[in-house]
């Protein structure tokens, strides 16, 4: 019998949730989401000790105010690792605008224009890459924007039915909900243990899988960060799955028949909903989860983004 992780390619796009190459090049995903958590786990490992050396001796020779040299050489550095992942797999790498300009718009288009300049300065077309903004108003208004410029958009940091609406709304083309933060937040908060059928972060991707089909929104639903096998075979039939590497590899042994749960064929009416920013912003609000989650994972990737910039200060210094 097929593994679950061949039976979950059959009917949903798998991308890995990694920038371990050799872990990409075992598993063969057909695309790769990157965030700055895991461009600074793939910096320390050996394979990108060139990348490094390069970056700093690049950014020795810049001149200008030094803060804005360590930005740039900390950006070249993840660019190095969206560049390696490319060369292994067929589809899109995910590159993350940064944490800190979540609240700014038009940093945000900059940004993402800027690392489209810089993969096409590597000859890779931006047809490759997805710019990965946080779905917060800014953030999702800048993704409109990006959409119109043909640069492809991955909304992240999703948490509610309000985010999912208004980047169907932005023609964003692709949305990342994180079903297993969903999880932990109600497991913290109720004190009870889900099911994968009773999870509050399945159900809440099965809701936004079923209103974009059943309207004919052709964003792409990615359900993200999951925190056990079940989750993801609870959602298989979702349009892309982005998964860990321990999980894939459990899945690439588990044997049984794998049920396909979600289906465009099964979707059920869903009024087609439009937001303003005002109400976009009311219905978060009142969303505890999803304004925690969201506030939390921000914080979260800005932490590691300052600490990828701290690394290039030391190696820049004693370079």
């Amino acid at each position: 019998m097929t593994s679950k992780l061949d039976q979950l390619r059959e009917m949903t796009t798998v991308v890995a949730d990694t920038g371990d190459i050799e872990a990409v090049a075992r598993l063969k995903p057909v695309d790769c989401t990157t965030n700055p958590t895991i461009v600074l786990k793939a910096l320390g490992t050996p394979m990108f000790a060139d990348a490094v050396k390069e970056a700093v001796s690049w950014g020795k020779s810049q001149t200008g105010d030094q803060k804005a040299v360590v930005a740039a050489v900390a950006d070249r550095l993840a660019i190095s690792v969206g560049a390696a992942l490319v060369k292994l797999v067929p589809g899109r790498v995910s590159t993350e605008v940064d944490a800190d300009l979540s609240f700014d718009t038009e940093a945000s288009i900059a940004k993402g224009r800027a690392i489209i300049a810089a993969y096409e300065e590597r000859g890779i077309s931006r047809d490759r890459i997805l710019i990965k903004l946080a779905s917060t108003w800014e953030g999702i208004r800048a993704a409109e924007v990006l959409q119109k410029e043909g640069i492809d958009c991955n909304l992240t940091l999703l948490f509610s039915m309000a985010q999912a609406v208004a980047c169907a709304e932005a023609k964003a083309f692709l949305i990342s909900p994180f079903v297993g933060r969903i999880m932990d937040w109600y497991k913290k908060s109720t004190g009870e243990d889900y099911t994968s059928e009773t999870d509050p972060g399945v159900l809440s991707v099965r809701a936004i899988y079923n209103y974009y089909k059943a309207n004919g929104i052709k964003t792409i639903v990615m359900g993200a960060s999951f925190r056990n096998a079940g989750e993801i075979e609870a959602l298989a039939g979702c349009d892309r799955l982005t998964i860990s590497p321990a999980l894939l590899e459990e899945l690439s042994k588990a044997e049984g028949t794998l049920e396909r749960k979600l289906s465009p064929d099964t979707s059920t009416a869903a009024p087609l909903q439009t937001l303003d920013e005002k109400t976009f912003r009311w219905q978060l609000n009142e969303d505890a989860m999803a304004t925690e989650k969201l506030s939390e994972g921000i914080r979260a990737f800005a932490k590691d983004l300052q600490a990828l910039r701290s690394i290039v200060e030391k190696e820049l210094a004693a370079a």
